[in-house]
């Protein structure tokens, strides 16, 4: 008995019985449990919570093969994709590869999707963000595509493979990954430290100051690959950048290229280096050089992405002789009281340049804290930090959410909301929750969540062509509207007024949207005047019009 299986098999069942809404469409058992083990894997293999999960999927009738679909913000020139496909087994005895067949239709999708000259056919979830994508594309941006097939069985078999081989992708901008039952487990269990041994090349340097350690030596590529290649992303706990396969990125695209040619024996001088943390470490002091050092509580806190290519390159080009390349490694002991504090900010200084997931970081600030307290004053449960859990949609607040909430909603930047997302708890993060109270929190909630809804029903969608680009901009309004009515300024949105507010929203949501929706039409038409009005556009320059803010000035 695989036990992996069953487990998640028992945390699907348990998904579909928490979330009836979700599975609503679904007629049938086995379609519910296998949309929620594509929503399983999504939410395991991109560190999300489950609600976020959700918004992603796409699959159904006219999926083109995508089941999910996450994309990434702008990142210099590119942008990041990563498509999900998911077969599911009900048969936990019987392990079947993932299908050939469902391979090659995924790679047609990728051939059509992001070829913007060719039409597809897709439906009303996957649509809008094909055209996000498209949009992005016209502007002269580069999709770098991660494709996870994932099942509870075996990797693709030998026909799959040639599928892969024979789509004529670049390889470096066009990526396939398997993902299993046995992989959603690893990420599902708390991780242990990692106890392992760094054999580090030539003279290194040991410090004691402040009641702390530092080391700085260097490591072969080799080494390194080594290590990560028995522990993977579990060396990455902490680590803020996580490597989703930006393989065009300019940076991951040197390192590659550096390791390959001539220069490698100067990869040192060309890397920033490895950050790494531990609770301890130790080596034999009376030798001069090569220390072999004994690590406790390893992680890597930067250098993830630097890390993974070394392991792609040398795995993949095994006859070259690296002996002579070698990375800077930083190695901080730092433990005992009031290290996590010290722990987060280092992480965060050295993460500062391109920051990907900073929201567990900023968990442990006192503002997050402080808003944990207040929210739950008023019945609701914050979710500063993620973890395997399964909530109630309806009393938990997850801090991701309320960041675009509370951007769009109150900050009126709901262009950035929507598509600077990376960045709402690292650069803008002063600006997304300064001056922010619990009351004006959970009401922005409640209106981005339900745009979010109104967004997904297909007879707005078929009414007025915006809606499926435009829930940001429609939070932004209505929260607007609310105030007007109830004669409060921001300000004045505190825990006193905090039933009443959220008593009227409930009562007359359903007319403060026609009435934003009115004054988005109107703003629409006059940004696209007739006779080619707004809703004879391209879907890409609709797109286009909600990722730059070209809008405000119509709404202000």
């Amino acid at each position: 008995m695989d036990l992996n299986k069953h487990i998640v098999d028992q945390r699907i069942r348990k998904i579909v019985a928490d979330n009836p809404d979700k599975f609503a469409n679904e007629n049938d058992d086995k379609k519910k449990l296998s949309k929620a083990f594509v929503c399983l894997s999504v939410a395991s293999y991109l560190d999300i919570e489950l609600e976020e999960a959700f918004d992603l999927i796409t699959e159904g009738g006219n999926d083109a093969g995508v089941d999910a679909i996450y994309i990434g913000d702008i990142d210099d020139n590119d942008f990041s994709v990563i498509i999900f496909q998911g077969k599911y087994s009900f048969k936990l005895d019987i392990d079947s590869n993932f299908p050939a067949n469902s391979v090659q239709r995924v790679i047609g999708s990728i051939g059509a999707i992001f070829d913007p000259s060719k039409p597809i056919e897709m439906n009303e979830d996957l649509m809008p963000k094909v055209e996000d994508i498209r949009s992005l594309i016209a502007d002269g941006y580069i999709p770098n595509i991660r494709c996870i097939f994932t099942n509870n069985g075996l990797k693709w078999n030998n026909d799959g493979e040639n599928h892969i081989i024979n789509s004529g992708f670049p390889e470096n901008q066009v990526k396939f990954e398997y993902y299993n039952h046995k992989n959603i487990v690893d990420s599902l269990q708390s991780k242990k430290g990692i106890n392992e041994t760094l054999q580090l090349s030539g003279k290194s340097i040991h410090e004691d100051f402040n009641f702390k350690r530092v080391l700085v030596g260097k490591i072969n590529v080799v080494e390194l690959s080594n290590l990560f290649d028995k522990h993977g992303d579990n060396l990455l706990d902490q680590n803020i950048r996580k490597y989703l396969g930006m393989s065009t990125n300019r940076v991951n695209t040197a390192i590659k290229e550096t390791l390959l040619s001539d220069k490698r024996e100067n990869f040192y001088f060309y890397n920033n280096g490895i950050t790494m943390i531990c609770s301890k470490f130790s080596y034999n002091g009376l030798q001069a050089d090569n220390w072999i050092v004994k690590v406790d509580d390893l992680q890597i806190i930067n250098g993830g992405q630097s890390c993974k290519t070394i392991l792609y390159t040398v795995k993949n080009n095994p006859d070259i002789d690296y002996s002579n390349a070698y990375v800077l490694v930083r190695l901080y002991e730092l433990s005992g009281e009031g290290m996590d504090s010290l722990i987060t900010d280092v992480t965060i200084a050295t993460n500062s340049q391109n920051p990907v997931d900073l929201r567990d970081l900023r968990a442990n600030d006192d503002l997050q804290k402080r808003l944990e307290t207040a929210v739950k004053e008023l019945g609701y449960f914050y979710k500063r930090k993620k973890d395997n859990t399964i909530s109630s949609r309806d009393t938990t607040v997850l801090s991701s959410v309320a960041a675009e909430s509370i951007y769009s909603v109150w900050k009126k930047k709901p262009y950035q909301a929507k598509f600077k997302k990376n960045e709402l708890f690292g650069t803008f993060y002063q600006d997304v929750f300064n001056n922010i109270n619990a009351a004006q929190l959970i009401i922005s909630v409640l209106i981005y969540r339900f745009c979010d809804t109104q967004r997904k029903k297909t007879a707005l969608r078929d009414a007025y062509p915006h809606i499926p680009y435009s829930n940001y901009f429609m939070a932004m309004i209505i929260g607007n509207l609310l105030l007007v009515d109830l004669n409060l300024t921001l300000d004045k949105l505190i825990h006193t007024e905090f039933e009443n507010v959220k008593t009227y929203f409930e009562t007359n949501k359903d007319n403060l949207f026609e009435r934003a929706n009115e004054k988005l039409v109107n703003a629409l038409t006059q940004l696209y005047p007739a006779p080619n009005g707004y809703d004879t556009i391209d879907k890409r320059r609709l797109s286009a019009t909600f990722r730059r803010g070209d809008l405000m000035s119509y709404l202000s």
